[in-house]
């Protein structure tokens, strides 16, 4: 099989990321990368650069839609020196109950995820506006399509369940799971090391943030529910709430809203977009800024990082209780990389569990194990490779 460029995109609700590979049979070489950012404004960013960070194009053009976003991405890489691609590979967060493992995309399977918005409502419109754009600015080309939900497959039913009427249940309500693109390429990493160990959770740490229980390398529970709203607080997002917090909410909001759906629709922004560290805080929902916050004696940003460490410390205590026992605990995620505070103290208080983490080994940034020598816990940072996963997906079915 020979190799063959791949695109992957990954769009965001005002942005949309992307990366060109070199995919062979063996192979993965990544040869450009970038972003259009700011969709929605006419202060925009459209970069792309090289893998030795070589920037290729540095623009600021106005983005007022994602067409106009997208138009720039399709004309640049149908030019010179970008190779054309001979495939694309899209991530999706949430294709709904009935689609669990990743595919070629088709009109009617976009219509299908398209049916399922409220399950991802930041996420579904834009990536399934791009999937029609690509299909036709990109004619007769391979488009498929991969799931961050599909991990979470291996679920058992009681760790999907919530306790609510059943009808529900059959109406495809359930814990889907999510940032299962950048679980799979932590499992790849250990298994290239031959080091999958039985007992391992997983803490993806970023402006979402959720944490996963895996067993042998299979998923048997994780934080985010229905949508990536719920389990560990995160930049703007709620986490797990008492639902009577969010219907006593709803309350206050329709005493000045016209109808119902004004009112929910005014919720879900709320417990989306100005929650989580931003809402505690006041501030940011930038772990850095919030950080930067602290230091100036903020007493408010010290109290949205503890709510949000305290909340990812409860996760991994009752997973270790759901596995039995913990073999393995992995950073990853842009805090759970960059920020040595927010690791020190989520393992701080989990000694009792065997897991250690030296100060000095702390101290860094990147690709590195945490614990001392001979720790009953292994404690590591490990970059997610979302991309590069999506990659290896797409070279799988492009040649199945």
């Amino acid at each position: 099989m020979p190799s063959v460029p791949v695109l992957v995109l990954n769009s965001g609700s005002s942005s949309i990321k992307f990366s060109l590979y070199n995919a062979g049979p063996t192979e993965r070489e990544k040869l450009f990368e970038g972003a259009v950012d700011g969709i929605g404004t006419e202060l925009g960013k459209f970069w792309i650069k090289d893998t030795t960070g070589n920037k290729l194009r540095d623009e600021s053009p106005a983005l007022p839609s994602a067409a106009v976003a997208f138009k720039l991405v399709a004309d640049a890489l149908s030019t010179p020196p970008f190779p054309y691609p001979a495939a694309i590979g899209h991530r999706m967060v949430n294709g709904g109950p009935n689609l669990t493992v990743h595919q070629r995309i088709t009109p009617a399977l976009i219509d299908e995820m398209a049916s399922f918005t409220a399950f991802a409502p930041l996420h579904t419109p834009i990536a399934t506006y791009i999937m029609r754009q690509a299909l036709e600015l990109f004619p007769g080309l391979p488009n498929f399509v991969c799931f961050d939900t599909a991990f979470h497959r291996t679920m058992p039913e009681v760790a999907q369940r919530f306790a609510i009427p059943e009808k529900y249940w059959r109406e495809g309500i359930r814990r889907f799971g999510f940032h299962g693109i950048s679980y799979e390429s932590i499992i790849a990493a250990l298994e290239q090391e031959h080091a999958v160990p039985e007992k391992l959770i997983v803490a993806h740490l970023g402006n979402g943030a959720s944490i996963t229980a895996i067993r042998n390398g299979r998923c048997i529970d994780t934080s985010m529910g229905l949508t990536p709203c719920g389990g560990v607080v995160s930049g703007t997002r709620t986490g797990d709430i008492d639902p009577s917090v969010l219907i006593y909410i709803l309350r206050e909001i329709a005493k000045t809203m016209p109808d119902t759906k004004s009112a929910a629709d005014q919720l879900e922004v709320i417990a989306n977009k100005q929650s989580g560290l931003l809402g505690v805080s006041e501030l940011t929902n930038d772990m850095r800024g919030v950080r930067d916050a602290i230091k100036e004696g903020n007493e408010q940003a010290a109290m949205a990082t503890e709510v949000f460490t305290r909340t990812a410390k409860k996760f991994i205590g009752s997973y270790i209780a759901i596995l039995g026992g913990l073999d393995m605990l992995v950073f990853t995620g842009g805090i759970g990389e960059n920020d040595i505070a927010s690791r020190k103290e989520i393992c701080a208080g989990l000694e009792t569990f065997g897991i250690n983490v030296d100060a000095e080994r702390n101290n860094v940034r990147g690709n590195t194990i945490l614990s001392p020598e001979n720790s009953p816990v292994t404690v590591r940072v490990i970059p997610p490779a979302e991309d590069l996963m999506i990659t290896n997906h797409v070279y799988r079915l492009l040649h199945s």
